[in-house]
């Protein structure tokens, strides 16, 4: 058997890296034959020489000339840059799936190539289907590629749905940990700091996804993939905080009757089922010890603590655009509290105003989407100055 070739774009980010630590623990079942980042280029240099990686791509080409310059990775090694660069290492005739993990839409152009090129995508990327669900799904159904979801919710409902026909899904859980915040006092929210809105108490996850699980957008974009993923409408997926992180999603069937997975909150799970589909083989990763007391809770989520979920449902139910709009108004949102200008609170009073201010209309082409996210972002940034602290 030959030895899966992988390509990964967003390699230094934390599925980046655990999916490096998959492939290292299955050497003759997985390789990795191209890498590809935004702009730290050094943190690659190691994984390069260790794997033997002959293509390299940088999404930042300065980054990329600074890399070339180098002469820190091996001789030989191609070095590419951009869009173009990253699509390239995607579309490499030897890969056969394409772990797609850039935060934003930079990984838009380089997926869709990778799926209408017949690759398999493990896809990490909320925004991608969240922006463009429609098509990222239509190219793969075009292609025959598998895409294959890379969130621990997700890949939950995949393993779940796999033996089972669509006329026996009644409805999707999805859990959520509920944040760094699930437990402080509503009163108190307001004046909550942003290394407070980064510890969070389960996952070690990047800055822009641990805030968005602190306001749990995160979760209210998942709906939005689970629609597109499983073809399951969004009034039929249901949102339920479970601190543990053990419960990684449920399905409910048709006679009534839940099915769960669960697994110790680690990504090398929902990665290595993804890289060994259909197989599975032992992971990297601890196990769950059910010798040891095990407490499993679950409540629905309050609507005061996180808006942001509402937001995100409404967007969904009205489809079109305002998915896109969503996510951009709640990058803006983000990056304005990163940066100090805005209140915690004011994330998704900033977000629920451009949701009032951009209309959403139906998209007919990548570029409509593009657009939309264009305005909403342009529209977010205004509206951020008559919100700021």
């Amino acid at each position: 058997m030959h030895a899966r070739a992988i390509a990964i774009l967003g390699a230094t980010g934390s599925i980046g890296t655990t999916t490096l630590e998959v492939v290292r623990a299955h050497p003759s079942r997985l390789r990795i034959a191209g890498l590809a980042a935004h702009s730290r280029w050094r943190e690659l240099v190691g994984p390069a020489k260790e794997f033997g990686v002959g293509v390299i791509a940088l999404a930042d080409p300065a980054a990329a000339a600074e890399a070339r310059a180098s002469g820190a990775f091996p001789a030989g090694t191609r070095i590419l840059a951009g869009t173009a660069g990253l699509t390239e290492v995607a579309c490499l005739p030897e890969v056969s799936m394409v772990v797609s993990a850039v935060v934003g839409t930079a990984g838009l152009a380089p997926t869709l190539a990778a799926l209408q090129a017949k690759k398999d995508v493990a896809l990490a990327s909320k925004e991608l289907l969240v922006l463009a669900g429609k098509f990222v799904t239509e190219a793969a159904r075009v292609s025959g590629a598998r895409l294959l979801p890379v969130d621990s919710e997700h890949n939950a409902i995949h393993q779940l749905l796999r033996d089972k026909p669509k006329a026996d899904i009644a409805r999707l859980v999805l859990t959520a940990s509920g944040g760094a915040f699930r437990d402080t006092p509503l009163a108190d929210l307001r004046h909550v700091t942003l290394a407070q809105a980064l510890k969070h108490p389960n996952w070690n996850m990047g800055p822009k996804v641990t805030i968005d699980s602190a306001t749990m957008a995160n979760k209210g974009l998942e709906v939005i993939e689970a629609r597109w993923l499983f073809d399951v409408p969004a009034d039929r997926i249901d949102v339920v905080v479970h601190p543990q992180s053990i419960i990684h999603s449920l399905v409910t069937l048709t006679d009534g009757s839940l099915q769960a997975q669960l697994s110790t909150p680690s990504m090398a799970y929902p990665i290595q089922d993804c890289l060994l589909f259909p197989d599975r083989l032992p992971c990297p990763a601890p196990r769950l010890d059910l010798t040891q007391a095990l407490t499993l809770g679950m409540t629905p989520p309050d609507p005061a603590r996180y808006p942001c979920l509402g937001l995100a449902r409404a967007a969904a139910t009205t489809g079109g655009t305002a998915p896109a709009i969503f996510n951009a108004a709640n990058e803006v949102a983000v990056a304005e509290f990163t940066a100090g200008k805005l209140l915690f609170i004011g994330i998704a009073e900033l977000v629920g105003r451009a949701l009032a201010a951009v209309p959403a209309r139906e998209p007919g082409s990548l570029d409509e989407v593009l657009g939309a996210d264009a305005e909403a972002r342009a529209v977010t940034s205004r509206l951020a100055l008559g919100l700021a602290r």
